[in-house]
């Protein structure tokens, strides 16, 4: 089975995710390991405890960051290779019927495993691009002795070379489990959303046609609601800790996280609505030729993910709010950064909420554009 350069060219938000990851990573990983280079130097108390307070902070740092965003991009990868499956029944199923075993086939979505290699290395280039700068930044106070920077070759082991394997194997297991499946279920189709309509043709049958359908809409796809969710998270965490962390650490340091943010949120809901369009496009299709109007595909079609977005954001609120309490509970003291009455910042918090509001409406407007444009008949030529 082979994988075209037009299937992973949609891995695109894979490929932003790891670049994202990889780049507070490898600022902090590869600043600590310069720094072990002066640690002998230091002698006086006073400075050792910033010294380690700045290792520990800075791994504690590097440790969530590419954590969180390791294990979404596990999540983004197999929906994905998901998506791949259910748009490619008929040819797998197909593949699977002349003999070919899950493995065999499978096999070959390792390709998926190149979308993180790409990513890491364009996160990694970034990173060494700012690490001059970063490096100023982080000793603008003149306590620690200035750091030299060096290139340390382990860096490309852990951050690209190791990640790029675990992702290419991730893909071939999980490949295999979403075969596991007999051929002839696959080359018969798609899944169907089930869906129950009054036989009355009144408004009130219409609207209860259409509630039905949002409802089905959501049931049938929990994975992209749980995207749109997670878009939602990653806006309000990364944007509300952008503008309430220029007091604890460095300007460049809440640009780069309000850069995270706008790409993490923006590409996780690009995705999310593209494949909510593209799944749902017959049923568009059905309904326009009904006389449904766009705003009411929209309606029935859309937005039903708002409680979704709102309580990504709401979750995404109060983890950004708790990590930055334990932090600077744990990793700072007085003697680091002085004294720091931490409190909830309801300005960021209201700032990021509009935002994220006409962000959110804006792809809702374009995309409530886009239903207008399926038509019946280029949907029935897809098959």
């Amino acid at each position: 089975m082979i994988i075209r350069l037009k299937d992973s060219a949609k891995l695109l938000g894979i490929v932003i995710m790891c670049a994202c990851a990889v780049l507070p990573c490898a600022l902090f990983m590869n600043s600590n390991k310069d720094m072990t280079r002066i640690e002998h130097l230091i002698t006086e108390p006073e400075v050792m405890v910033i010294y380690n307070a700045t290792v520990d902070s800075s791994n504690v740092t590097a440790a969530i960051a590419g954590g969180a965003l390791a294990l979404m991009t596990i999540v983004m990868l197999f929906f994905y290779i998901k998506n791949y499956i259910d748009t490619h029944k008929s040819e797998l199923g197909i593949l699977k019927a002349l003999g070919y075993s899950n493995f065999k086939i499978a096999k070959s979505f390792w390709v998926f495993g190149l979308s993180v290699f790409t990513g890491a290395c364009i996160g990694f280039g970034i990173a060494f691009a700012m690490m001059p700068a970063f490096y100023k930044q982080m000793r603008s106070g003149g306590v620690l002795p200035d750091v030299p920077l060096h290139f340390n070759p382990e860096m490309v082991l852990f951050l690209i070379i190791i990640p790029t394997i675990v992702f290419a194997l991730f893909a071939v297991i999980y490949g295999c489990f979403k075969l596991n499946q007999p051929a002839l279920e696959l080359i018969r189709g798609k899944n169907k959303i089930k869906i129950r309509k009054s036989m009355k043709n009144d408004t009130h049958s219409e609207r209860h046609f259409l509630h039905d359908l949002k409802k089905s809409t959501i049931k049938s796809r929990p994975l992209l609601v749980f995207l749109i969710g997670f878009a939602s998270f990653c806006y309000a965490d990364t944007v509300q800790m952008s503008l309430t962390i220029r007091e604890l650490a460095s300007d460049m340091m809440a640009v780069m996280m309000m850069g995270i943010g706008f790409a993490l949120g923006l590409t996780i809901l690009f995705i999310a609505i593209t494949a909510v369009i593209k799944g749902n496009n017959k049923t568009i299709a059905m309904m326009r030729v009904f006389g449904y109007s766009e705003r009411e595909c929209a309606g029935a079609i859309l937005k039903g993910y708002r409680p979704a977005a709102a309580i990504g954001f709401i979750i995404g609120t109060a983890y950004q709010f708790g990590l930055m309490y334990m932090m600077i509970n744990l990793f700072f003291t007085e003697e680091v950064i002085g004294h720091v009455d931490y409190g909830f910042d309801i300005p960021a918090c209201i700032i990021t909420l509009i935002s994220f509001i006409i962000i959110y409406q804006i792809f809702m407007k374009v995309y409530t554009g886009k239903i207008n444009r399926i038509s019946l008949k280029e949907v029935m030529q897809e098959d």
